[in-house]
């Protein structure tokens, strides 16, 4: 089994009333528990407000995204390729009220120069 990290993007529906993201936000802890419980989840934790990025240019204050892009939160999935772990995600009970979820492959190698990764520029 692979580790994949499950990133929690955008924000809630509007229209949702209270009641209705918090049995979602409910049924998600059950649904991450039971995972947790049969070692197809690790687990991660939300992401506060407050942000700092940090460049060349100095620290300035966040967050710097827009809503569709906000990062709410991270965990782990264990699974046995990429689209295993997609059909995992898949089942958040979250997704019905307007999140959605960016699963990505844990790079094990470390970064080199000489090797293509999310960093490198794009050659045009």
């Amino acid at each position: 089994m692979n580790d994949y990290l499950l990133l929690s993007r955008g924000q809630w529906d509007a229209a949702r009333s209270a009641e209705e993201i918090q049995a979602a936000i409910d049924a998600f802890y059950a649904w991450h528990e039971r995972l947790v419980a049969e070692g197809r989840f690790k687990s991660g934790q939300r992401l506060a407000k407050p942000a700092k990025l940090v460049t060349r240019a100095g620290i300035i204050d966040g967050p710097f995204t827009e809503a569709k892009e906000v990062v709410g939160g991270y965990w782990f999935i264990r699974a046995d390729s990429l689209d295993e772990a997609a059909r995992i995600a898949a089942d958040n009970p979250c997704i019905a009220c307007g999140l959605a979820f960016e699963i990505r492959p844990i790079e094990a190698e470390r970064a080199s120069a000489w090797r293509e990764s999310n960093e490198t520029p794009r050659r045009r």
